[in-house]
């Protein structure tokens, strides 16, 4: 059974951070790439980061460029987004995806709640 359990969502106020866990299992992790993406209502679910299956590229939407890192730990099944220098227009839904080009395969996570506010 197919599993991403993201966590680590809640209110911080402007300026501070923010780390999200995402917890796979159920398939072999280091076969698929890893993504985070935001969601606020009424909008389009979009990619705020990727890393590659190693961990050795990874890219951002403009919008958090500098201010938050993805990195994957392949040994415990895991991905991180840092987000430092919160603003709130950060606030949204984030989830975790996990996609793989060889299968086609994608799975998503349910997401977890950040709010940028003071």
């Amino acid at each position: 059974q197919v599993q991403l359990v993201e966590s680590g969502g809640g209110l911080e106020q402007p300026g501070g951070s923010l780390r999200l866990p995402c917890a796979a299992s159920g398939f072999t992790f280091n076969l698929y790439r890893m993504s985070w993406y935001r969601q606020t209502p009424g909008k389009e679910r979009d990619m705020v980061a990727t890393i590659s299956r190693t961990g050795d590229t990874t890219d951002y939407a403009d919008s958090v460029k500098g201010r938050f890192t993805i990195s994957r730990d392949n040994v415990k099944n895991m991905v991180y987004l840092q987000m430092n220098s919160l603003k709130p227009e950060d606030t949204a839904v984030y989830y975790c995806k996990a996609a793989s080009t060889a299968t086609r395969r994608y799975y998503w996570g349910q997401g977890t709640q950040v709010t940028v506010s003071s």
